[in-house]
């Protein structure tokens, strides 16, 4: 059965957690595995003072929104034949590792998809779980003889690709709306993946005032695999009152990932007039 796990889908890594605190770092942060080749890589880096024991496995699952229009990993414990996971027949050598404080290790990935296998483009999620580091339990009682701590689990989830012959992607874009809330303007619109991959880019948005000058803008990247309902929202403070155009567009570019990997498509793109009063 789906469940929605209200996990931040962090296309980059992220940063400002304590050192004591932190997993292994992942690079590359998405993955992608031709049918030729069938395999790939990824390197991990401990940053800790202390050895991190790491596990690596896989799942199904894909970016989804919630009522509220933020973003959530949808995933499928035992998807079937209408889903196009490859959870099942991607592997990790080795599973199991343990990385040493401040050192790298390469982890091969390779896949085995069965015989008569489609075109088109499947998906993972690559859960590497890794232990290590510790934290004090405070407000055990004070004595010198007892010291509790927690160890720490911290996994990091980042998706997966395979793909096979030909493979295209577009999307659509409908229901743009916006309001002012606060001190900021939030924008909706309605998401609808076309093709048969993932459409993999970026959102943009501008607030345009009455003389054409771009008074906001917002950037952020985007995957949709199926469709989806996001929110954002752009920054409106010491904007005058007055009539403003919203400018809202998709476009298949990622400063973030290999261009290579990101496949093309036509821009999306509308608008709508909104007032602040």
């Amino acid at each position: 059965m789906p469940r929605p796990l209200l996990l931040p889908l962090v296309l980059a890594f992220g940063a400002g957690a304590p050192l004591a605190a932190q997993g292994v770092l992942v690079a590359p942060h998405a993955i992608y595995i031709d049918h030729a080749r069938r395999s790939g890589t990824v390197t991990l880096y401990n940053p800790n003072r202390d050895a991190a024991e790491v596990t690596i496995s896989t799942a199904f699952g894909y970016p989804v929104t919630d009522s509220l229009g933020h973003f959530a990993l949808r995933t499928v414990d035992q998807p079937d034949s209408t889903l196009p996971s490859a959870a099942a027949w991607v592997q990790a050598f080795p599973r199991r590792l343990t990385i040493a404080p401040l050192q790298r290790q390469t982890v091969r990935l390779l896949a085995t998809p069965p015989a008569g296998l489609p075109d088109g483009e499947y998906w993972a999620r690559l859960i590497i779980s890794a232990r290590g580091g510790r934290l004090p339990v405070a407000g055990v009682g004070d004595t010198a003889a007892v010291r509790v701590q927690l160890n720490l689990v911290v996994n990091t989830n980042i998706g997966l690709a395979y793909r096979k012959g030909p493979v295209a992607t577009g999307v659509a874009l409908s229901q743009l709306r916006a309001h002012l809330v606060g001190d900021s303007v939030e924008t909706w619109s309605r998401l609808e993946r076309r093709g048969t991959a993932a459409y993999v880019g970026t959102v943009r948005a501008a607030l345009v005032d009455s003389t054409g000058t771009v008074r906001s803008t917002l950037s952020a990247p985007i995957g949709v695999y199926f469709v989806m309902e996001p929110r954002y929202a752009l920054s409106a403070r010491g904007l005058a009152r007055g009539r403003y155009l919203l400018r809202y567009e998709l476009v298949t570019e990622r400063e973030d990932l290999d261009p290579a990997v990101v496949l093309q498509a036509a821009a999306v793109r509308d608008s709508l007039e909104l007032r602040l009063p």
